[in-house]
């Protein structure tokens, strides 16, 4: 059974947003058309992106990584994970600004994750993965 994961809204992804949306709403403002239709594309792009954005833990034992659907589906099987570990952005005042899910594979590359449920994330991938990882 496949197991699927949705990401969590960032607040540097809604700041993205509302910078897109002040700048698609200030060329129609000011009469620049073209420029208010690339920015609105641009808005669309990202508002599918973000909502569309969902992690697949699926039961062939792949990580399927799927970005909207503007973007290819990269699957990785879980037998390449090597470790796993929760981190976080800078801390202003002992919280952090992002918190995120650091997935390292044999191969050296990495993908940081943000799944809305991070713990429950991190406890399914362990029980589907055929080798035991380092978890942090």
């Amino acid at each position: 059974m496949n197991r699927t994961f949705h990401a969590r809204l960032l607040p540097g992804h809604c700041l993205l947003l509302l910078l897109v949306a002040f700048l698609a709403v200030w060329c129609l403002w000011e009469k620049r058309p073209v420029l208010a239709a690339v920015w609105c594309l641009w808005l669309v792009f990202l508002i599918e992106r973000l909502i569309h954005t969902t992690y697949t833990l699926t039961s062939e034992g792949t990580l399927c990584i799927y970005r909207g659907r503007f973007s290819r589906c990269r699957e990785r099987p879980l037998s390449d994970i090597v470790g796993v570990e929760r981190a976080s952005s800078m801390q202003i005042a002992g919280r952090a600004l992002v918190r995120y899910v650091l997935v390292r594979y044999s191969d050296g590359k990495f993908d940081a994750l943000s799944p809305v449920n991070e713990e429950e994330f991190i406890r399914v991938l362990e029980q589907r993965s055929p080798t035991s990882f380092s978890t942090k």
